[in-house]
């Protein structure tokens, strides 16, 4: 059972995964439309935790700038838009994954009720993974940027930003008394609980690019 769970698991991944990518790359419209489809489930979802009308409405909110800010990334009129836009996605599936991994291979010490299955071994391994799968991908993207410390700092504070998106939403959803935002995802539940970090990590990395530029 614990295998099959996992399976489903990387499968999703690996497919969810291609899937962006081959949108992102051949089609902007069909991007978008992929987008405003993810962002409807996202608020469907959102709406099934057990909180006051008022929060659920600035939750929304929050889920609209998000996805606001992920629109802006990608569509973005520069040569860059498309690099830092995989640079978050690759940061984020890469934060989950390490953090998976080195969580159930080292285990350790708990960081907190909220997401028992969350260890500092997780936490390292979700820096780890992040930092070498961005310096493959800079070999890979062939750009004239080079890796250097600063986007090291970079990953670690997307990463950070990634892991604490999870943390929300599972708090979130440990106060509503339910284990999955959804069933759409095998081996992952709903959609949030695949995007909890991407959509805090977005806005975080994109407002932070504009007021670096």
């Amino acid at each position: 059972m614990y295998i099959n769970e996992n399976l489903k698991r990387f499968l999703s991944s690996v497919i969810l995964l291609l899937l962006i990518f081959y949108i992102m790359q051949n089609s902007l419209l069909l991007f978008n439309i992929f987008l405003f489809i993810l962002l409807i489930i996202s608020i469907y979802e959102f709406c099934h935790f057990r909180f006051n009308k008022l929060i659920i409405f600035f939750g929304c909110i929050c889920l609209l700038f998000s996805f606001y800010c992920v629109y802006l990334f990608r569509n973005a009129n520069n040569e860059y838009s498309m690099f830092y836009f995989s640079l978050v996605i690759i940061t984020c599936i890469s934060t989950d994954i390490g953090g998976f991994i080195f969580g159930k291979l080292i285990k350790g010490p708990k960081i907190t009720k909220i997401s028992p299955n969350k260890t500092y071994a997780g936490v390292f391994g979700s820096y780890f993974l992040s930092i070498i799968s961005f310096y493959f991908f800079l070999d890979y993207s062939n750009k004239q940027i080079f890796f250097s410390i600063e986007f090291v700092l970079i990953i670690i504070l997307i990463s950070s930003i990634s892991q604490l998106g999870d943390l929300i939403i599972s708090f979130f959803k440990r106060v509503s008394n339910i284990k999955d935002t959804g069933k759409i995802i095998p081996g992952h539940g709903g959609l949030l609980d695949r995007i909890d970090g991407m959509i805090f990590a977005f806005p975080t990395t994109y407002l932070f690019f504009v007021l670096w530029k």
